[in-house]
């Protein structure tokens, strides 16, 4: 039994435009010192895979800075490794604009070469806007088990109307097949199975599948083949238990950020023995605090110097905050720089953002106020 991964870097772009204008939602900080993509690659490492192809779109300069041959991976390899896929335009298209992919089907007939080159059995798909630890071994074996067409991961969980389109519900039956597949809507309430966006498929049935969208001119994984092949009882369900998000909005990224404050929550994904989350390294200088410093509840990446006050708030490398200045849920990205004298509440900087001192900045936990990279406040 072998496996290739697929990771689409880009088709979630849409939903949080405030950090992806200069970059892949894949490229995404997430937790101090990583990226999005990160858990999908950790994901499939850990899991014995491989071989991992990212599908791009546009933006992905920072992508690739930050994956470089892989070997924080252990992916820097002769045979197999991380291939970057980036669209397939012919010279003979023209208004390239409308020929670049927009749903995950689309983007999957546009790396039909690579997928046809590949010779390992089953093909592992993931989005990277999803942040959990999942042992893929067990996918896999259950899906080779189960005998389906398609093994989806799904999560319970609570959502509200104001979700509307952001899930995709599936409806179990008895045995853990998907009966029904459909878009979340503003009357779609309560605790219900949602799909983790994750699927582990034959590698010759998924060639099958985008011949036939090609052929049919398919354009929604969703609605034209996981609806249809649930409807012949050919999708089945596997429930993951452990922590799970997904980021679909500012302030799910902020949420999702804040609970890495609770130790339980980060047991569940970095305290897993033998699944650690990897990134790329970057040798930096401890964090500094002074004298003044108070910090309580916070993660502070290596390379801050604090000087004022931080509480339940996440620090990226190389913050400053300065002498006398009071910071509180706030989410600091990289080389962010901050006066003396300000107070933030409810507040994410972008990367080498530098705000002035005497400076009074506030948002709300469900709608906090962003500065955007390389900004001066």
């Amino acid at each position: 039994m072998t496996a290739v991964g697929l990771i689409f870097s880009n088709i979630h772009d849409r939903n949080i435009t405030e950090m992806t204008r200069k970059r892949t939602m894949a490229s995404v900080p997430f937790g101090c010192r990583y990226r999005l993509i990160d858990f999908a690659l950790s994901n499939m490492v850990n899991s014995g895979i491989d071989k991992v192809g990212i599908v791009t779109h546009y933006n992905y300069q920072s992508l690739l800075d930050h994956i470089g041959n892989g070997k924080d991976w252990d992916l820097a390899r002769r045979s197999g490794g991380i291939k970057i896929l980036p669209p397939f335009i012919t010279a003979y298209d023209s208004n390239i604009a409308n020929k670049l992919y927009s749903t995950r089907l689309e983007a999957m007939i546009g790396v039909n070469n690579f997928i046809n080159r590949c010779t390992e059995d089953y093909v592992v798909l993931s989005d990277c806007d999803i942040i959990c630890n999942i042992n893929l071994s067990k996918v896999i074996k259950e899906h080779e088990e189960s005998g389906a067409e398609l093994t989806m991961v799904t999560k319970k969980m609570f959502i509200t109307g104001e979700d509307a389109g952001k899930y995709t519900i599936i409806e179990p039956d008895e045995e853990g097949y998907a009966k029904s597949i459909y878009d979340s809507t503003s009357n779609t309430t309560g605790i219900k199975t949602i799909a983790a966006n994750i699927f582990v498929i034959k590698r010759t049935n998924l060639q099958s599948i985008i011949l036939e969208s090609l052929a049919h001119g398919y354009k929604s994984f969703t609605l034209d083949v996981l609806s249809v092949m649930a409807k012949k009882k050919l999708v089945k369900c596997y429930n993951f238990d452990g922590f799970y998000a997904c980021i679909n909005s500012l302030a799910g990224y902020f949420s999702t950020s804040m609970q890495l404050l609770s130790p339980e929550v980060r047991a569940g994904l970095f305290g897993i023995k033998h699944r650690p989350v990897m990134t790329k390294v970057r040798n930096s200088a401890p964090a500094k605090y002074t004298e003044d410093a108070v910090v309580s509840n916070s993660l502070v990446a290596d390379g801050c110097v604090i000087e004022g006050e931080v509480h339940d708030s996440i620090l990226f490398r190389g913050v400053k905050v300065g002498k006398g200045t009071v910071v509180k849920n706030c989410i600091l990205l990289q080389d962010t720089y901050i006066g003396e004298n300000c107070n933030l509440g409810c507040v994410i900087t972008d990367k080498n953002v530098v705000i002035k001192d005497g400076r009074n900045l506030s948002g709300h936990e469900t709608m906090p106020f962003f500065i955007e990279k390389g900004a001066r406040v």
